[in-house]
């Protein structure tokens, strides 16, 4: 595993904020992630073994909490919030419309590995229901329509790096 040597310092800063080394290791995992796009196997031992843990460990939080992906997801990242409010207001039909736009689905990645589509839990803004997050940038009230306005924008972006 190759990690930036900017990750690494942020990592070996982040250790000693801890009384004990295995508490650091959602912030680790976290900065992992971040660098490497997703924790793999070789990223789970090496996570163990910056933290005198077994990899087994590691593993567990990795395999416990959502945020952690351990597969590579596309360039471009949909999440829709499923949570009641979202559900409500239309999150179901616009994830549906995303999926339609990028001929995919929920958990998987557009055969380009454009677009990965995810429905994850609340995004904290139930009064703009529904919402999506699109990488690290909120949008709020995504119906069908708008769905497809945002799709457009992405593939737009796409094809113009090509």
């Amino acid at each position: 595993m190759k990690l930036k040597p900017e990750t690494l310092r942020r990592i070996d800063e982040v250790i000693p904020h801890y009384p004990v080394k295995r508490s650091a290791v959602l912030p680790v995992l976290h900065l992992v992630q971040e660098d490497a796009g997703c924790i793999s196997p070789e990223a789970t031992e090496w996570v163990a073994q910056k933290l005198d843990l077994q990899p087994i460990n590691v593993y567990e939080i990795v395999t416990f909490y959502p945020m952690f992906r351990q597969q590579p997801i596309g360039r471009r990242h949909v999440k829709v919030c499923r949570t009641l409010s979202c559900a409500l207001m239309g999150g179901y039909k616009a994830c549906e419309a995303f999926e339609q736009e990028f001929n995919t689905h929920r958990g998987a990645t557009s055969l380009d590995g454009e677009v990965t589509i995810e429905f994850v839990e609340c995004l904290a803004s139930c009064g703009t229901a529904p919402v999506v997050m699109i990488d690290d940038e909120l949008h709020e009230r995504v119906d069908a329509a708008k769905a497809k306005a945002l799709s457009d924008q992405i593939k737009q972006e796409a094809a113009q790096r090509r």
